[in-house]
């Protein structure tokens, strides 16, 4: 007998195992892929760690929290500048005074707040209806275009008129030459991957892989008092009112023979003419000294049964579905549901640990 059985080894049922296990409750994790860690899991190939399931780089502004997952890696000094190209032109991201420079010429914020207010009054004062509205009435026509419009048709297979405008509530725009994406005091990669930090948190604990909870969940629910949940919350339930939505990825690698393939770790493609929406060069995350290199093309992919769900789609359709499964877990008393897929939402890691650290206070 267990007092805890988790569901899923990602960041957040790690989390709550290792503070679980530090309190003396003995713990049994169940993880249906063949390898802890979900999708922050970083596998060592020619040296490179490689991130198999998209970039992750660990930002926040609270130092509890960096300090806390810094006792699991030492983190480097990675700063996040990813670079957009778009037909073959490139241009820094996110939109900033090297950005507008590169589109207008423009070399000083003034200048370049009249080009932008320019551009912003084709709308003649109208509330924004759609999402090609919403970015066109925060960063005008040219960055929409070029920088916005293929990127995001892409990554969410509809056209952006179609989309609804909360998507894009805001945009970063900095008057500044300053390239680096988030505004986070704290932002690093672990040296020496991902994966480390999900091995020191799960040591000493009971875990199962290649184990999917639901072909076995008569048995496992009866070794554990408690539960804690980090899947898909429709699936818990049996799908009782229906399938949430997601957009999912699709990851094509290749080893390639240079030590250098494009020189940063993050190149978006804005363009619709190219299907993917980034390449990732992953050694540049965590440099090391090889004569080759690793990449992975990202395409965006519409979710269906058996892909691995990425991107809740948060529409009045979607969270009031969520809604009707959120009222469900009121009647749990012995089973604690957490993680993006649970609660439909899509978290950077930051949030992933501040609220598996938050939902432990209520856990007995």
């Amino acid at each position: 007998m267990y007092d805890y059985l988790i569901v899923g080894s990602g960041l957040y049922g790690s989390t709550c195992a290792h503070e679980l296990k530090k309190r003396g409750k003995k713990v049994l994790v169940v993880e249906k892929r063949a390898h802890i860690g979900g999708n922050i899991f970083t596998e060592c190939q020619h040296k490179i760690h490689v991130h198999k399931y998209g970039a992750h780089i660990f930002h926040t502004n609270n130092k509890p929290i960096w300090d806390y997952i810094n006792q699991f890696a030492e983190f480097n000094r990675y700063t996040n500048s990813p670079v957009a190209n778009y037909e073959g032109r490139l241009f820094n991201l996110p939109f900033n005074m090297n950005t507008f420079y590169q589109l207008w010429g423009t070399r000083t914020p003034a200048e370049a707040e009249r080009k932008i207010a320019e551009q912003q009054a084709i709308l003649n004062g109208k509330t924004p209806s759609n999402l090609e509205e919403q970015a066109i009435s925060l960063v005008g026509e040219d960055i929409y275009n070029i920088l916005i419009k293929g990127y995001t048709e892409k990554q969410w297979g509809r056209p952006a008129k179609e989309l609804p405008a909360f998507i894009i509530k805001r945009l970063p725009v900095r008057f500044t030459y300053d390239n680096n994406y988030f505004n986070d005091r704290y932002q690093g990669i672990p040296i020496g991957g991902y994966t480390q930090i999900i091995e020191k948190m799960l040591d000493g604990i009971d875990v199962r892989l290649n184990t999917d909870y639901f072909e076995h969940k008569l048995e496992l629910d009866k070794l554990a008092k408690y539960h804690i949940y980090t899947g898909a919350i429709d699936q818990y339930y049996g799908y009782r009112f229906g399938k949430l939505e997601y957009r999912s990825l699709r990851f094509e690698s290749e080893l390639v023979e240079t030590a250098n393939f494009q020189g940063n770790a993050v190149i978006n493609y804005t363009g619709n003419e190219v299907p993917y929406t980034r390449i990732i060069e992953h050694k540049h995350f965590d440099p090391v000294d090889t004569a080759v290199s690793i990449i992975t093309k990202e395409y965006p992919a519409e979710w269906t049964e058996g892909m691995e769900p990425y991107y809740p789609i948060n529409d009045e359709k979607n969270d009031s579905l969520y809604r009707q499964y959120k009222a469900l877990t009121k009647n749990e008393n012995k089973v604690f549901f957490g993680g993006r897929l649970a609660e439909y939402r899509y978290y950077d890691m930051h949030q992933v640990l501040g609220a598996a650290l938050k939902d432990l206070k209520e856990m007995p």
